[in-house]
């Protein structure tokens, strides 16, 4: 053991500090589901303001993740993550004290920004500390922690605001944050990156791009779609990212090169992942408010109702790994996705004013089982989908586009929803959402046509012969590069 290890602490803090903090990330996507009829009923706002309670969130977590760790790795991944921590902390006590909807949905955009800054060095930090015959350890509990809080995200959330308030789901990443930040200092090494330059031009095209498309989704139920901002926010968000897309083809050191995309197992997985949480972050933001608006449910039992769907993780992940070991990943993702689509279709099939929550179950239930066979293999072939030197450029980009899943995922279903109905009586809520689950199924239902586009387990295989490691290795290298 080298005198800096030793003096930082080792692998064991390296693996809890890093795992405290992606908690605190992972929980922030849907710890605020299950509150926002109580924000709602205390700062107002109509269901566009809940949106960016949301997206806000996401959106600046997905647009700056990859930028994020191009920082880390030009500027010390370390001191970095500190700065990604301080100001998502800073970003959760202005949340908690905010005094209206607008404020809040500023603080949560500046939560956004810190998590792509910390989120991505998590791992990058963990494998600098974990030596490599132990790293595959490491890796599954620091998964194991980020999907306990996804699964425990709209529990957590209901609990608080039920029992003490909605305001405390932001207060409970203060002292974590807190902790960490000497934790972080002192028990972690300084290291840093190949020093690419930072694509600032990138990360402004993509930024804009995505922002205007949001915005224009999340207004035009208010004002119409043919309001002049709603139509500029469309079109010149989609030019931006017309320019996005031609950058990250012509540019030198592109953040997203356009050229992995011309490999189908790459292309596949991607557009498997940004539809997989367009559907499934669109219906939870829906159904959490079904639950509660519509049936009486209270947050914490709503929190908890949910579980079947959002904790199944838990329990099949496992299951997923070792089959996909054994056939592959593509089969095992692409039933998870067809599954999933059933379970929304399923619940798009009973909803109704009085639909009992055994009615509710199996769809629950099928939507679960779908998510985990998803979630396991999806890393693996994303990763084995490129060569050694890409795969952080590989990884950032699939998380990246898995967030913008989920931001375009709430705006369009709200928007369905808007179209078809609204928050006047509980049948109108019924009316709106029925439609916009059927949309999401259908979204998750082209994912799982895309991840069968994936090559098979035999010509993956003989296109990794042409890179350099086994598979198992390069998986191992994922947060180095």
């Amino acid at each position: 053991m080298s005198q800096q290890t030793e003096r930082r602490g080792g692998a064991v803090w390296a693996l809890v500090i890093t795992s405290v903090a992606g908690f605190m990330a992972a929980l922030d996507n849907l710890v605020v589901t299950t509150a926002l009829p109580s924000i709602r009923e205390d700062l107002g706002g109509d269901l566009s303001d809940l949106e960016w309670t949301v997206s806000a969130y996401t959106l600046t977590f997905a647009v700056l993740l990859m930028f994020g760790a191009a920082l880390g790795d030009r500027f010390g991944r370390r001191r970095l993550f500190l700065v990604g921590i301080t100001v998502f902390t800073a970003a959760s006590a202005a949340a908690a004290m905010a005094p209206g909807i607008d404020s809040l949905i500023a603080a949560r955009a500046v939560q956004g920004v810190g998590a792509a800054i910390m989120m991505p060095l998590t791992l990058t930090l963990l494998t600098a500390a974990v030596p490599a015959a132990k790293r595959g350890m490491a890796y599954g509990i620091w998964g194991a922690v980020n999907g306990l809080a996804v699964a425990s995200g709209p529990l957590i959330g209901g609990s608080l605001t039920e029992h003490i308030s909605w305001q405390w789901i932001f207060w409970l990443n203060v002292p974590l944050g807190l902790v960490l930040l000497p934790l972080a200092r002192l028990r972690l090494s300084e290291s840093f990156g190949a020093g690419a330059p930072l694509d600032i031009r990138g990360t402004l095209l993509a930024s804009g791009g995505l922002f205007g498309i949001v915005y224009g989704l999340v207004r035009a139920p208010v004002v119409g779609w043919t309001d002049g901002i709603v139509l500029l926010g469309l079109f010149a968000g989609t030019a931006l990212l017309v320019g996005f897309v031609l950058h990250g083809i012509n540019a030198k050191n592109p953040m997203l090169p356009m050229r992995l995309f011309r490999n189908r197992a790459f292309a596949g997985i991607n557009a498997a992942s940004l539809l997989m949480f367009l559907g499934m972050f669109g219906s939870i933001f829906l159904l959490s408010q079904y639950m509660q608006g519509v049936l009486g449910y209270s947050p914490t039992q709503a929190g908890l109702r949910m579980l079947p769907w959002t904790g199944m993780p838990m329990l099949i992940a496992p299951v997923a790994g070792y089959l996909s070991d054994r056939i592959g990943g593509r089969p095992v993702v692409a039933a998870g996705l067809f599954l999933q689509a059933l379970g929304l279709g399923w619940f798009a099939t009973v909803i109704a004013p009085d639909t009992s929550y055994a009615a509710q179950l199996p769809a629950l239930i099928i939507s679960g089982v779908g998510m985990s066979l998803f979630f396991a293999p999806a890393s693996n072939l994303v990763m084995s989908s490129v060569r050694p030197h890409e795969q952080g450029i590989a990884s950032g980009a699939n998380n990246a586009l898995r967030e913008v899943g989920g931001a375009l995922g709430i705006a369009v279903m709200a928007s369905i929803f808007s179209a078809q109905g609204g928050y006047g009586t509980a049948q109108t809520f019924v009316d709106g959402t029925q439609p916009a689950l059927w949309v999401g199924s259908a979204a998750v239902a082209v994912a799982g046509v895309a991840a069968l586009l994936i090559p098979g387990r035999r010509r993956a295989a003989e296109a990794g012969e042409e890179s350099t490691g086994t598979a198992p290795e390069r998986v191992l290298e994922t947060a180095s590069h």
